[in-house]
């Protein structure tokens, strides 16, 4: 393995630049110099340093760097349908982790997320032909939401799904935290940070979990 980069920027504060963007965001107030309309190839970072991670949904209404307040370079982000971790994703914080030294992971999920609600479908009614692909997603979102199937929320679906999300999100946030050596080695000796999040369509606001 390569030796790991040594941080630029440390978790605690890259956690307060991403609560300070998403303040900005939702005051309408966001940097001038945020570098999101086409700056030109001239203009681009030539060095990545991001000083964060994102592990987040593909909804198309979930940009992190928007949702952050953050320019080009900044934001190390990868989006994939319900924020699962798979190995594919798994190698990909590992690999910012070495390579650019960014100590703050944060998995980011979002309400209504269109992959939980498919899952919970599919839970209640499978499908006959479903794709072994979409499956594949199903299948890793599965086992974190299955449980509150057989509980009162069952009956409230805005309930269930917003219990979904969380559920969601802190199965990948452990998934990250426990499962990868590369990851707990950073975790333990080189102050690497994961955290969960949910962001909320409705007001744009993000909420950091716990023990952020």
């Amino acid at each position: 393995m390569q030796k790991p980069k040594r941080p630029t920027v440390s978790a605690p504060e890259a956690l307060e630049r991403l609560r300070d963007g998403n303040q900005r965001f939702i005051s309408g107030t966001r940097k001038d110099t945020a570098g999101l309309s086409h700056p030109g190839p001239g203009a681009l970072p030539q060095v990545q340093e991001p000083f964060a991670i994102i592990l987040g949904c593909s909804d198309s209404r979930v940009p992190a760097e928007i949702v952050f307040d953050q320019g080009l370079g900044d934001l190390f982000v990868i989006r994939v349908a319900g924020n699962i971790v798979a190995p594919s994703q798994v190698g990909s914080v590992e690999f910012a982790a070495t390579r650019f030294g960014t100590r703050l992971v944060i998995v980011l999920g979002h309400s209504d997320c269109g992959a939980i609600l498919t899952t919970l479908e599919e839970l209640q009614q499978p499908a006959k032909d479903q794709s072994p692909n979409l499956r594949s997603i199903v299948d890793r979102v599965r086992p974190s939401v299955e449980a509150l199937m057989h509980t009162d929320m069952a009956q409230d679906t805005d309930l269930l799904i917003q219990h979904a999300v969380r559920a969601n999100v802190d199965a990948s946030v452990d998934h990250l935290r426990h499962d990868s050596e590369i990851l707990k080695r950073l975790i333990q000796d080189d102050g690497l940070v994961v955290v969960g999040a949910e962001y909320s369509l409705e007001n744009g606001e993000v909420e950091f979990f716990d023990d952020a």
